[in-house]
């Protein structure tokens, strides 16, 4: 098979975010919370105090936004979160 073919023959790549009409669930106001807080350059210990919740508690949280957004990092999840409305500048 020649290489054009062999490329042709391949599905389309899947693009690495859900479109936020297409979120299988939305993020809670606690989860738009901490990815606000993630787009201002806070780390984990300062959203945990600002919230008044624990470090654990806020991994749990950008754990949560990284699968529902379907991103890899956080620096991903809030460029997902600004592209789909979800992170105010």
């Amino acid at each position: 098979m020649h290489p054009r073919e062999a490329s042709a023959a391949l599905p389309a790549p899947a693009a690495t975010a859900a479109p936020l009409s297409e979120l299988p669930e939305p993020l809670t106001r606690r989860e738009s919370e901490v990815l606000q807080m993630l787009a201002g350059g806070l780390a984990n210990k300062e959203i945990a105090a600002r919230l008044s919740i624990s470090d654990h508690t806020v991994k749990f949280h950008v754990a949560s936004i990284l699968g529902k957004l379907g991103a890899s990092t956080r620096t991903e999840a809030v460029s997902i979160g600004i592209r789909q409305g979800l992170v105010l500048l």
